[in-house]
Parts: structure tokens; sequence; C-alpha cells
């Protein structure tokens, strides 16, 4: 009867944290409003399959999501990696996850596209969360803060803003991943080919897509380059041939980083970094390289060729972006537009980061021009975060050379030495995030699985160390390390071990799972590499 009881319990609790819709108390008015509007997000509370008790959260904000598109279900998926979901390691351990979504919504005659919209107002409303969270979680537990993307950007905010304004945020850990604290990038030439196609062929999809992508105030806030900067007076496409250094748009991009330059960092929470660019230079690409080079049979004696690169080394010029239709051969439309690298550094689409993809949001575009441009790519991926922006080291200005990790700002970063694409996580980082996150030894209380063995550190150093008990006896001793597919990586057969046994391994880094059989019973638990 006991048990029936408590089953219901569980299930109550599991009802009551249902998807549910916050509103900021604190409002914002953008640099283009003439007033306040209070953000609104919906968050889902997912409890730990310990205790089933709210009592240590830790907060996943949504990233740059224009049109929704991520709801809560994918953005808990949003932490999958090759072995396993970071979110349900964490409930394993005890943790609630709490993930933030920011949806569309229409608040005092204004229709917000959250995802996209301001991320000074998506600020707010992760204000309220915490605020409402703290007030609910059960003990003193400090909370775990996960910002992929823009959603780190939200979390840097939100912590600092709560400091500078008296409120206790209550918070022990902030991680940033792969977030642009110096701004994001988009290859120039892409922006300047959509934004023709949308405005000077009339195609409806491709306006969509530039107005949701390139035009919506968070990607205005965070876009290095921006071609609305570029534009001619009075154009909507044409490119002013003297404007051909990477400039952001007018009245957003230098106003939100200004106003995050001068928030700092949170001083009362440990700020801790995952990084998907390169720790030593590797570039994505190289500078000035063709993307693409396309000619395309339209039927009725029309071609059409589509040219682009990406931008050139420093100090040079050259054409990103190059259009031309041809009836029976003979040009009759054409569009082009250069680009210009600074002297201090090539051009942004090639430098090491967190990596994005020409064809990622193309798809929904159906023009016969656009998808001959998605087959014929040569070049596939771009630096969409350069590794100097997520590490948020403003000291250097050519951004190809290996960064210092003391100039970043950040207490501990774990940085690959190959790019990866943007908010990608893998076995390594994820390693490094429980390594952060879980303050006692990953599975285990007080260090002990058993009576009879300690697990003397996790994360485990050079060796895997277990302190045995003098008060039990230790027969056919026999360890085993596997990885989370299942792969038997280490594995030896003890007699009578006493005191310590010591395990030397040469594991990467990442999670593992250590069991120990002896002529009693069996043990397992994970253990971290880092």
């Amino acid at each position: 009867m006991k048990k029936i009881y408590l089953l219901i319990i569980a299930l109550i609790s599991i009802q009551t944290y249902s998807q549910t819709p916050i509103t900021a108390s604190i409002g914002y008015q953008g640099y283009e409003e003439n007033q306040a509007y209070f953000g609104e997000g919906e968050y889902q509370i997912f409890l730990d399959n310990v205790d089933g008790v709210l009592d240590k959260p830790v907060i996943l904000i949504d990233g740059f999501d224009a049109g929704d598109s991520r709801d809560i279900s994918a953005l808990y998926g949003l932490l999958d990696f090759d072995g396993g979901n970071l979110a349900d390691i964490l409930r394993d351990e005890g943790f609630d996850l709490v993930a933030l979504n920011a949806p569309q919504y229409s608040t005092d005659g204004k229709d917000i596209d959250g995802g996209s919209d301001y991320i000074q107002r998506n600020t707010m409303v992760l204000v309220e969360l915490i605020e409402l969270i703290n007030s609910q979680k059960v003990g003193d537990e400090g909370l775990v803060i996960i910002g992929p993307s823009m959603g780190g950007l939200i979390a840097r905010y939100g912590l600092t803003y709560m400091e500078q304004n008296g409120m206790d945020h209550e918070t022990r850990l902030f991680i940033s991943f792969d977030s642009p604290h110096l701004g994001s990038n988009v290859p120039i030439s892409l922006q300047y080919l959509l934004n023709y196609f949308a405005y000077g062929q009339n195609n409806a999809d491709a306006q969509l897509l530039v107005e949701s992508l390139f035009n919506s105030p968070a990607a205005k806030e965070m876009m290095i380059d921006h071609y609305s900067a570029h534009l001619t007076v009075g154009s909507e496409f044409e490119q002013d041939p003297t404007i051909l250094l990477p400039i952001g748009a007018i009245g957003f991009r230098n106003e939100f980083q200004t106003e995050l330059d001068n928030l700092g960092f949170p001083q009362n929470v440990r700020n801790v970094n995952i990084v998907n660019g390169s720790s030593n230079g590797a570039t994505t690409g190289t500078p000035g390289m063709l993307v693409v080079d396309s000619t395309l049979d339209l039927g009725n004696n029309i071609t059409v060729d589509v040219i682009m690169h990406f931008a050139p080394a420093a100090d040079d010029i050259n054409t990103v972006t190059d259009f031309t239709s041809y009836l029976f051969g003979n040009p009759i439309d054409g569009y082009s537009a250069d680009a210009q690298s600074f002297s201090y550094t090539d051009g942004l689409d090639s430098t090491p980061g967190g990596m994005g993809s020409f064809s990622s949001g193309l798809e929904g575009i159906n023009d016969p021009i656009i998808i001959a441009f998605l087959e014929d790519l040569a070049q596939e991926d771009y630096s969409f975060i350069p590794t100097y922006s997520a590490l948020a080291i403003d000291t250097e200005n050519y951004w190809y050379v290996a960064p210092n990790l003391n100039d970043s700002p950040f207490a501990n970063t774990y940085i690959p030495t190959q790019n990866e694409y943007h908010v990608t996580l893998t076995p390594q980082n994820v390693a490094f995030a429980l390594s952060e996150i879980i303050e006692e030894p990953l599975g285990i209380s007080d260090n002990n699985f058993s009576t009879k063995y300690t697990l003397m550190k996790n994360p485990i150093g050079e060796q895997i160390r277990l302190k045995l008990n003098s008060t039990h006896s230790y027969n056919n001793v026999q360890y085993s390390v596997f990885n989370t597919s299942g792969q038997q990586i280490i594995s030896e057969r003890l007699q009578n071990p006493s005191e310590e046994i010591s395990i030397n391994h040469n594991l990467n880094t990442g999670i593992y799972f250590l069991n120990i059989t002896d002529s009693e019973t069996t043990y397992n638990v994970k253990i971290i590499v880092n």
C-alpha cells in the first residue's frame, strides 16, 4: 500500500511541472521602440530521478530561434551527445533541469518573436524565472545556468543585471556554451545573395528568411557584419561601393556590444566556458576562397551564374557575391557586391570558430537557383562564432592566432583542437560540464559506492584510485572500464588486493563506467576523465 501511495505522489509531482508560461515583471524598450514591453517565455521543470524534489535546479536557456522552431522538447534534445544526454545524466545524479523557451507572442498590441527578440528583453524573462525557481526550490542549493549560444549572452546579462541591482540570483555556476560575447558571423556574401533574391528578385521565401534571420533585433545586436549597413541610401539591395569594411547593423550592433562590455561578467558566480572553435588556430577554409561557382540552365535559353567567395585576407578587397543571368548567352540582369577586410586581420568567414553551414535554413526556399547553389557548394562550412568571440578575449585583433586562455575572463574553459559545429556536445565537453556541475564524485555519495570500495577522486587523475576497507576481504576482484558505447576499454583481475587499487590509464577526456566484481557482489559507478 505504501508503494502505491508513493507512486501516486510521484505522478502528481510530474503532472504539476508541465509547460508553464512566464512573464517578466521588468519591461524593456528596444532601440527602435517607443515604449517598453514585458517579455514572455515558457518553462518546464524536469525533476530528477533520485528524490523527485526540486532541490538542485539547472536552468537551460534557449538560444537564437526565429519562429520558435525549437520547442522545449527540442531544447532538451539540444543536450544530446554521442553517448547520451547531459540532462538525463544530471537528473540521474539528483539534479533538476529547468528548460526556458522563448515563444512567439503578442503583448500590448505588438507581435514579438521571442527567439529572435532583443536579448535584453529575454534577459528579463530569465530574471523572473530565477527568482521564481529560487522561491520554489527546497533547500539552499545554488543554481546552475547553462547558456548555449545567445542563451549565454542572456545568462551573462541577467546575472550581472541582478547583481548590479541588488537582486540575489543564488547562482553558483554559469556555463557559457559557444556564446558570441564579441559577436557572431554570417558570411556577408550569403547575406548579400539572399537579400538580393528577397528584394531584387521579389522572392517571398527569401524575404521571410532575411527578415527573420538577419533583420530581427537579436541578429542585429549580434552580427559583426550586417548587409544593411552597406546598402546605398534608398535601395533595398544595392551595395554602396564606399562601404566595404565590416560594419554592424546601424543603431543595434555597437549599442548592444557597448552595453554588454560595460556590464562585464557576473562576479558572485563561477563563470566557465565551453567553446566549439579551435584552440590551435585551425581555420575553417581560407580567406577569400571560392564558396560556390554554379551555372544553372532555367530553360527557354535562360542561364544563371552564381559565384561567391569568403571575405578576403587582411586589407584585401574581393568580389564576394556575383549573380548574372543570361538570355541566349547575353547578360540581362546582374548583381555584384565586394568586401574588404581590416588591415589587422583576415576576414571572419575562415577564422577558427564554432562552425555554421551555408545550407542551414536555406532548405525552405523553393527556388531553382538556391537549390542549384546548395548542390554546387565547394565550401559548406564557415566560422559562425569565432573562437575569440566565444572566449570574450578583446585584447587581440588578429583572430587567427591560437588564443591565450589566460586572457579570457572565464575561470575555466573547455576548448577542442579542431573546429566543431556550433553548440555541439561531445563526450569530452560533457565531461567538462559534469566536472563543474557535480561538486561531489559522480554517481556516489561521500566517495563511497559500496562499504568496500571508496573512489578517492572523481573526476579522476592519471590513475583511478580505489581505497579498500580493511574490515572486508577481497578475493578474485575484477575491474573493467567501459565507454558510453558499452565498449570495454580496460580489464584486469586481482587475486587479493589490499589497502588500495590503483589503475593506470590513458583514457581520453570523457565519461566512462567502472565495474568492479568480486567474490561477493558487483559494483558500478560513472567516472569522469578531464
